[in-house]
């Protein structure tokens, strides 16, 4: 907010370089959980999560746990302020405000986090990880389809080549004791909530085909079609590959590399879709950030604003009801 930052758009060279720089932190990781005690490792690790993951938590609750507050509820607002110098050389560090109902949504992360950090349990490990997702999603962008393909053809080697080629991802996603992976018990029948048999998702094989599916879906738009065939197809392909994954892992009995069921189904169920409809030229040379979707609100400029979402949001929508005449803009203005 304070920084008025767009979400950071992934261009055809950061997809290019994303394995790479992918590689050598997991090998990193590796050589530190060989080198070091795996112990220290983790509570140096668990600490910095915590952190994280209340944050997270806390701001993906944030807009569905204001339906649930009173329309009498005290809301008060606070300002969270910390300058450096005096008189004109004063420079603001932290100007953050909240209210009480943001203090709420963190108690409640909190709790969350407390229970993570004493139990390691699944629950709150999972809890913590969709909040990495979600905002992974919210914070990255993928503007057009080709880009979506050099980042998940490059990630779909990357995977392949760590779990089958080496015992390197398993046994950092095994060792690395932080929400960096979904977990779901195996014995969950057997033994409850105390279940202890795991089956393993990393994040980034939630993210990355999100992404990849998010970059194309306003591209009817751009045709002026009301449609969202891409989005559903894609929803749909990731689907299917994740079913295929849990099927295969089930049959082999071996850990597998996600992204080599994702990757083709993520990519490959639309462009048929876009072969059928004959807009595989169009889908190609789509660039998202030069249209505005039907019936969106956008910021022709970017002022500096600071406050919490739900006062930010209750400004947009007083300023959306007002009448106004549209002003025609400019894709570069955009």
């Amino acid at each position: 907010q304070n920084s008025s930052e767009m979400p950071e758009t992934i261009t055809s060279r950061d997809a290019a370089r994303f394995p790479i720089v992918a590689s050598c932190t997991l090998l990193g990781l590796y050589l530190f959980f060989k080198i070091f005690s795996q112990e220290y490792i983790n509570l140096l690790l668990s600490m910095y999560f915590f952190v994280l993951g209340i944050l997270a938590l806390s701001h993906t609750i944030s807009p569905m746990m204001n339906r649930f507050f009173p329309a009498n509820f005290p809301n008060k607002q606070y300002q969270l302020l910390f300058t450096q110098g005096s008189g004109e050389s004063k420079e603001e560090i932290v100007n953050y405000e909240f209210d009480t109902k943001d203090l709420v949504c963190l108690a409640l992360s909190s709790v969350v986090g407390v229970w993570y950090l004493l139990r390691k349990h699944w629950i709150a490990n999972n809890l913590f990880g969709l909040a990495f997702s979600l905002n992974g999603v919210e914070l990255l962008h993928l503007n057009n389809v080709s880009t979506g393909c050099i980042l998940l053809g490059g990630l779909f080697i990357y995977d392949v080549f760590w779990v089958f080629g080496t015992n390197v991802m398993v046994t950092v996603a095994k060792s690395f004791e932080a929400p960096i992976k979904l977990v779901f018990p195996q014995d969950l029948l057997e033994k409850g909530l105390e279940a202890d048999n795991f089956a393993m998702l990393g994040l980034g094989d939630i993210v990355i085909p999100d992404l990849r599916s998010l970059g194309s879906a306003p591209f009817p738009y751009s045709l002026k079609k009301n449609t969202h065939t891409y989005f559903y197809t894609s929803f749909v392909a990731y689907i299917f590959g994740l079913g295929l994954t849990i099927f295969i892992m089930h049959i082999f009995k071996h850990a597998q590399p996600a992204l080599l069921y994702l990757v083709p189904a993520c990519i490959g169920f639309p462009l048929l879709v876009a072969l059928a409809k004959g807009e595989v030229t169009e889908m190609f040379s789509y660039e998202s950030s030069a249209e505005i979707l039907p019936h969106t609100p956008r910021l022709t400029h970017f002022p500096t604003v600071s406050g919490s979402p739900a006062s930010l949001a209750d400004s947009m929508q007083q300023k959306l009801s007002c009448p106004r005449r549209r002003r025609q803009q400019s894709p570069s203005a955009m």
